[in-house]
């Protein structure tokens, strides 16, 4: 936040015509709370299951640590404790209504003991459901649902949503085991988690989750860390593990709902990303189109199949341009050395999406997905740049905070941050109203109309809402 301490965002605030929608502030819980719950729902002995779980932090992969504001700003951590204080302080902010979404929750929704697992994370729905009581007009909790079946997923779902009252979620996108055993004192012989997506190659059919989800009116929200795994599990560096975090759990997962299917078999839903950006989806974007352009049946079968390869043009060059070594009787009896090219059962490897024409994944990937960026990420203008696009469109970003952990050292300027993305011309005053206002509140409304009901915010939502184009009103209210 340097350079931005001292200039609140109400002044930022005082000149916009919109409300602004904090998408992602975070709740540190008191875990002396949390536990409170977990005794009540699951007893001592589980209790201890989770207690050792978060106590253990092993030289294996570095995380998390010294990560909550201290010293001048111990405020902004309280703000992430005590929902009254936050309340009274989102106007000095110049916040009107925030989402805030776990802390322990991020890895517990992982936890692989499952009575541990569905303790801890309804254990925390219980407790966001008590703290956020009084403050519902202008803050709003994330209710965490594990989904290490689809039994469970739903299961939890629907406590939260029915029970609890909950309105968002946040899912677990994975399913995490142990890695390969530790060796020795090797850092690279360290164990890493496995990890597997749950709809992508999954041993369980999740769309029985996925039409609940439309049917309790919520919207699928991942924060997904890859810390652990693979290329961000050093011992030794947090930092060096954290890069590219949430932006690395993020792609897997959007991967996983294209090349299942899940986009173009649940149309109504949209799905949210945390924390790591939109730079990581354009670039997506982009790569699926020319993995497209280059792998789709039609231009596979003209061009790469191995039957249609003229063994005598082959042979000819190499006997030009070869050498002994590089003959043209060596090329003439193995033209295809060791490369694969047997034809798979799946040939079509875009089948689970049916894509067909480029122009489908406006529905696919364009319209239902959400993206969360921070107040100091300046690639978020790549978001709105459609020479960029190779559908000429512009995808959705949303404002979040991340009120309550490290990289907010000046809570009352994270709005004052962002801001100056347009007095560095890398957004318009419009940009910035989809950033902090449109976007936000519309990967809740496209699922839910009467999501704000309530809140401070229920006008402008609900203007918001008439003055979309007919199609998209309409397909909101159903």
């Amino acid at each position: 936040m340097s350079g931005f301490e001292g200039f609140p965002g109400r002044d930022v605030r005082a000149r916009l015509d919109h409300p602004v929608i904090d998408a992602d502030a975070h709740v540190v819980e008191c875990d002396f709370a949390h536990m409170d719950f977990v005794r009540e729902i699951a007893g001592e002995d589980v209790a201890k299951t989770v207690i050792a779980t978060r106590a253990h932090h092993g030289p294996t992969v570095r995380g998390f640590w010294w990560g909550l504001p201290s010293g001048a700003h111990t405020g902004d951590r309280a703000m992430a404790q005590l929902p009254r204080y936050f309340r009274s302080r989102l106007d000095e902010l110049g916040i009107d209504f925030a989402h805030c979404y776990t802390t322990r929750g991020l890895s517990h929704v992982y936890l692989p003991d499952e009575a541990a697992r569905r303790a801890s994370c309804r254990a925390l729905n219980m407790l966001y459901a008590e703290m956020f009581a009084e403050v519902r007009d202008r803050l709003r909790p994330a209710a965490v649902i594990p989904t290490y079946t689809p039994q469970e997923a739903i299961e939890e779902l629907e406590f939260a949503v029915t029970e609890l009252g909950h309105k968002a979620v946040m899912i677990g996108t994975e399913l995490r085991g142990p890695g390969r055993a530790a060796t020795g004192k090797d850092p690279f012989l360290q164990p890493t988690q496995s990890t597997r997506s749950i709809v992508m190659d999954s041993p369980h059919d999740y769309d029985p989750f996925w039409r609940r989800c439309i049917e309790l009116k919520v919207t699928p929200v991942c924060h997904t860390s890859s810390r652990g795994i693979g290329y961000r599990a050093s011992p030794s560096n947090y930092v060096f593990n954290h890069l590219g975090d949430f932006a690395g759990g993020a792609e897997f997962f959007c991967r996983s709902l294209i090349f299942s299917g899940v986009t173009r078999r649940f149309p109504q839903l949209s799905f949210g990303f945390l924390e790591g950006g939109v730079g990581w989806a354009v670039t997506l974007l982009n790569d699926i189109v020319e993995h497209w352009e280059k792998r789709n049946v039609e231009a596979m079968a003209k061009n790469l199949d191995p039957a249609l390869l003229d063994l005598d043009l082959l042979e000819r060059l190499f006997r030009d341009f070869g050498s002994p070594r590089l003959s043209p009787e060596r090329i003439r009896a193995n033209p295809h050395g060791n490369f694969m090219i047997e034809r798979p059962d799946r040939f079509d490897e875009f089948v689970a999406c049916a894509l067909t024409e480029l122009r489908q994944l406006r529905q696919l990937f364009v319209e239902p997905f959400y993206f969360g960026c921070e107040a100091d990420d300046r690639m978020v203008s790549i978001a709105f740049n459609r020479r960029l696009n190779p559908l000429g469109a512009t995808l959705k970003p949303v404002f979040g905070s991340d009120i309550g952990h490290w990289d907010v050292l000046d809570a009352t300027s994270i709005l004052t941050e962002a801001w100056s993305l347009v007095n560095a011309k890398l957004l318009t005053p419009e940009n910035f109203r989809e950033l902090t206002f449109v976007n936000p509140a519309m990967m809740h409304l496209s699922m839910n109309p009467d999501y704000f009901r309530g809140t401070v915010v229920e006008d402008a939502a609900a203007a918001l809402l008439r003055s979309m184009p007919r199609a998209q009103a309409t397909e909101a209210a159903e």
